[in-house]
C-alpha cells in the first residue's frame, strides 16, 4: 500500500470517529506537552481530571515553573510514575529560565528538555508547530505492525528504530498533526490489543494481519520484566495527635513522597519477630502495637505487600534509631492531607480516618 493512501484512509476514519478531547482543540504547546506527560502510562479517562486540575492551578508554563515541587507532587498524587511529575516541573523551570517561557519549536530542540524523549518531542513539534515528524507510541506500533506485517520486536533498539523510520515515511508534510492523531486514535479505539474490529475496518483489505489471521501475533514484544515482590512493614508512630512521616529520597520508588518509617524484608515475615528485634518485652507491653491486615499494591514491575504496625509513643520520648530517619517529621492531620503520598499510604490513612 502506498504511503499516501494509508494516511488518506486513516485520516478520513479519524475525522468521522475521533473523541473530542481538550488538548486536541489547541495549538498551545504548554497544554499539548502537559497532556502528553500526563497520558504516558495513563489511560485518558484517568488522566483527564489531572489535566484539568493542573491547568486550573498552573495555567501556563511560568506558573508551573514557580510552583514548589511538593505542590506539584501533591497534585500528581495517584497517577504513579512520579519521576514524570519531577521532570514536568524541571522542564517548566528550564523553559522559563533558558527559553524565556517559550517552547522550542523543533523536534531536535525539544529533546534537550528534561523528561522529553522522542515521543513527546514529536507530539509537541507536530501538534503545536506542524513539523512533519512521526509520533510513535504503543498504538502506532500496533497499527503499523499489523497493517504492514512488521514482525520486529517493538521493545528492541532495532525494532524501535525500524518503526520510527517507517512511521516517518508515512507522515505527510502538509498535515502531520492530524495524521499523527489519526494513527494513535485508530490504535486506541479500533485496532485494539484484544479483539480488534477487523470485520468493520477501513484498512481490512490492505492489512497483513487481517489477511493472514495474525492479529494475535502482532506486534511482537519481548517478555515482560520479571515482577519483584517486596514486603514492607511500616511503623505508624502516633504522639500527641500527630504521626511521624518520612520523605522518601534516593533512587527507589516514590522519591519526594511521604510514607512512614520502614522496615523491609525479602520475604513475608512474622510481625512478632520484627517487633522483638526492635523492642524489649516490657516496652512492647507499654506500646501495645496494633497490626493491620496486609495491603497489596501493584506497580509496573513490583508487587508490594505492606503491613502497618501502629505504635503510640508518649510525647517527648526518644524514638529508637530504626523508627526514625533524617527526613522524618511529625505532621498533623491537616498537614497529612496536604503533603504528597503514595496511593498505598493514602489507602491506609483513609481506613484509619486520618484522611477524609
Amino acid at each position: 500500500m502506498k504511503e499516501g493512501l494509508f494516511s488518506e484512509i486513516i485520516v478520513d476514519w479519524y475525522e468521522r470517529h475521533h473523541r473530542s478531547l481538550p488538548w486536541r482543540n489547541t495549538r498551545d504547546p504548554y497544554k499539548i506537552w502537559l497532556s502528553e506527560i500526563i497520558l504516558q502510562q495513563t489511560r485518558v479517562a484517568q488522566g483527564l481530571p489531572y489535566y484539568k486540575r493542573f491547568l486550573q492551578h498552573y495555567p501556563n508554563v511560568k506558573s508551573l515553573a514557580q510552583a514548589n515541587e511538593q505542590q506539584v507532587l501533591r497534585l500528581w498524587q495517584g497517577l504513579g510514575y512520579y519521576s514524570r511529575a519531577r521532570n514536568l516541573h524541571a522542564c517548566a523551570k528550564k523553559i522559563v529560565h533558558d527559553h524565556g517561557g517559550k517552547f522550542p519549536k523543533t523536534f531536535t530542540a525539544l529533546k534537550h528538555l528534561p523528561g522529553i524523549g522522542d515521543y513527546t518531542a514529536a507530539a509537541v513539534a507536530s501538534f503545536a508547530f506542524d513539523e512533519p515528524v512521526a509520533v510513535v507510541d504503543g498504538n502506532v506500533y500496533r497499527v503499523l505492525s499489523r497493517v504492514f506485517g512488521i514482525a520486529k520486536d517493538i521493545a528492541s533498539p532495532e525494532g524501535k528504530k525500524f518503526f520510527a523510520k517507517k512511521a516517518n515515511e508515512l507522515i505527510p508534510s502538509h498535515r502531520p498533526a492530524i495524521h499523527n492523531q489519526a494513527v494513535m486514535e485508530f490504535g486506541a479505539l479500533h485496532c485494539t490489543p484484544q479483539q480488534p474490529k477487523c470485520d468493520d475496518c477501513v484498512l481490512a483489505k490492505h492489512c497483513y494481519a487481517k489477511i493472514h489471521q495474525m492479529q494475535g501475533d502482532l506486534p511482537v514484544k519481548q517478555k515482560l520484566q520479571k515482577i519483584t515482590k517486596r514486603y514492607f512493614y511500616y511503623w505508624v508512630i502516633e504522639a500527641g495527635k500527630k504521626l511521624l512521616m518520612n520523605e522518601r529520597s534516593g533512587k527507589d520508588i516514590w522519591k519526594g513522597l511521604h510514607d512512614f518509617p520502614l522496615h523491609e524484608e525479602k520475604r513475608s515475615t512474622g510481625v512478632k519477630k520484627i517487633l522483638s528485634s526492635h523492642f524489649s518485652p516490657s516496652m512492647l507491653s507499654t506500646l501495645r502495637p496494633e497490626v493491620s491486615s496486609s495491603y497489596k499494591h501493584v506497580l509496573s514491575h513490583q508487587i508490594i505487600f505492606a503491613t502497618f504496625i501502629s505504635l503510640r509513643f508518649p510525647s517527648g520520648k526518644k524514638l529508637p534509631p530504626a523508627l526514625s530517619s533524617a527526613k522524618a517529621k511529625w505532621v498533623s492531620a491537616k498537614q497529612i492531607a496536604e503533603i504528597p503520598k503514595p496511593v498505598l499510604i493514602s489507602r491506609y490513612l483513609k481506613d484509619k480516618n486520618w484522611l477524609p
